[in-house]
C-alpha cells in the first residue's frame, strides 16, 4: 500500500548537504568543533547556560539522570513521580540508577500528567517530578511548580517530543534543573540521530561532559568541582573519574543540527498552521477526543482518542486508515504500566490510571510535519467519514 500520509517527512535542503560535505572535508568525524558550535547555538536558542549533545534523546535522558545521581541530587531508593504515558527511555534511566518510579494518571485532554492527581501522589520518599511534554504539548508548569515548591521536589523535564513549544512565553525543556531534547528523524529538527540535555547548573554540566565520554576528564575544563587537571596531558587524556558511557554524537549530526536549528521557528510555525487546520476539521466530531493545547504546542503529531460510537473499535479504524495510505502509531507507548518491561522496575502506582487506560485502548496518532499537509489531513477526514 502506497503511503499517502506519512508520520514524518525529511526537511533537509542543500544547506544540510553542504554541512555534511564540510565535515567530510575536515577529516574530523568524531565529536569535535561542530558539536561544540551546535551546543553553544542550542544553549543560546533556549536561553540556558549549558547544552550537551549526545547520540539520541534516550541518551539525553540517561545523561540527565546519571548526572543527578552522581552529583548526589538523587540517590538510590528516592522516588520520582512520572506520568503513566511516555516513551520507555523516559523511565529506564530512573530504574538503571536505582530510583523508584511512582506512576500518575494523565489528563485525557492534554495527555500530560494529571496535575490534580499530582499532589496526592507525593510520599515521604518522593524527591522529584519528571514532567513529560507529550506530542509537542507543554505541561501546566505553574501547577506542577506549586506542588514541587510545597514539597521541596526537584523538577526534571523530558521535552524530547516538544522542541519549540512554549508555556507562558518560556521554552519547554527549560523549566527543570535539567531538560532533554531529541532530533531523531521524525522530530521537530532532524540530525539523523541525536539528543541534547540542557541545564543552568555548572556542576551537572561537568558531570554530563564526563559521563558522555567514558567517564574520563578529557572534555572537562581545566578547573572543575569534579576534578582539577594536572599539567600531564598524557595522563589526563585517559583519566577516568566515574563510570561513564560512549554517548558521543558525530560531527555530521552537529553540522546538520546547526542548519536545522536555524529553521526551527519556521518549522514550528508550519506545524501550528497544520494543527489549526486539523482541529478545525475534527473539532465537532464527537467520535474523537483531540489533544487540548496547553500554552503554545509545537504539535509533534495529532492524537485521536476514540469516543462515542467508535469506543473499542481501534483495530477497525486503524485498518481503514492503513488501507487509505495513512500511517498511524500508538500514542507513544500507551499506558506504560501495561508493558512487560515493568517487571524489571521498582515502581508504585498512585490512584487509578483511568485516562491512561482509555488512551491505551482507544488512542492512536497520525503525523504532523514541518511542511503543509492540508491535503493529507483532507484525506484523513474523508476516510473517517466512512466509519
Amino acid at each position: 500500500m502506497e503511503i499517502k500520509y506519512p508520520l514524518a517527512t525529511e526537511t533537509w535542503s542543500l544547506a544540510e548537504e553542504q554541512a555534511i560535505l564540510e565535515v567530510l572535508k575536515s577529516k574530523q568525524f568524531t565529536m569535535g568543533k561542530f558539536v561544540r558550535k551546535y551546543e553553544e547555538a542550542f544553549a543560546k536558542k533556549f536561553g540556558l547556560k549549558y547544552a550537551v549533545m549526545s547520540n539520541s534523546g534516550s541518551s539525553a535522558n540517561l545523561l540527565a539522570i546519571a548526572a543527578l545521581c552522581y552529583s548526589g541530587k538523587l540517590s538510590p531508593g528516592d522516588e520520582v513521580i512520572v506520568p503513566a504515558v511516555s516513551w520507555g527511555t523516559t523511565y529506564f534511566p530512573l530504574t538503571q540508577y536505582g530510583l523508584s518510579l511512582r506512576f500518575v494518571d494523565i489528563d485525557i485532554e492534554t495527555l500530560n500528567i494529571d496535575v490534580l492527581a499530582l499532589e496526592s501522589a507525593v510520599t515521604k520518599k518522593t524527591k522529584a517530578v519528571l514532567a513529560v511534554n507529550l506530542l509537542g504539548n507543554p505541561c501546566d508548569f505553574d501547577a506542577i511548580q506549586k506542588v514541587c515548591d510545597r514539597h521541596n521536589l526537584m523538577l526534571i523535564e523530558d521535552n524530547c517530543e516538544s522542541m519549540g513549544a512554549e508555556y507562558n512565553e518560556k521554552k519547554a525543556g527549560t523549566f527543570g534543573v535539567a531538560g532533554t531534547f531529541s532530533s531523531f528523524f521524525s522530530h521537530h529538527i532532524c540530525t539523523m540521530e541525536g539528543g541534547v540535555t540542557v541545564t543552568n547548573d555548572e556542576e551537572l554540566y561537568h558531570y554530563m561532559l564526563c559521563i558522555r565520554a567514558h567517564g574520563w576528564t578529557r572534555q572537562l575544563p581545566q578547573v572543575s568541582s569534579l576534578h582539577k587537571k594536572t599539567e600531564n596531558t598524557f595522563y589526563e587524556a585517559f583519566n577516568f573519574i566515574m563510570p561513564g558511557y560512549n554517548l558521543r554524537p558525530i560531527e555530521m549530526e552537529a553540522a546538520i543540527g546547526l542548519e536545522q536549528l536555524k529553521k526551527l521557528d519556521k518549522f514550528v510555525s508550519v506545524r501550528r498552521e497544520n494543527a489549526q487546520y486539523f482541529r478545525d476539521i475534527f473539532k465537532d466530531d464527537a467520535r474523537f477526543i483531540l489533544q487540548k493545547e496547553t500554552g503554545r504546542s509545537s504539535w509533534f503529531g495529532f492524537s485521536l482518542i476514540l469516543a462515542d460510537s467508535l469506543v473499542k473499535k481501534r483495530d477497525k479504524v486503524v485498518g481503514l486508515l492503513q488501507n487509505n495510505g495513512i500511517e498511524t502509531r500508538p500514542i507513544v507507548a500507551g499506558n506504560f504500566t501495561k508493558q512487560k518491561a515493568l517487571k524489571f522496575m521498582d515502581y508504585s502506582i498512585s490512584g487509578s490510571l483511568t485516562s491512561a487506560d482509555n488512551l491505551h485502548e482507544n488512542g492512536f496518532f497520525v503525523g504532523n510535519n514541518s511542511i503543509s499537509i492540508k491535503d493529507q489531513i483532507d484525506l484523513l477526514a474523508q476516510a473517517v467519514k466512512r466509519l
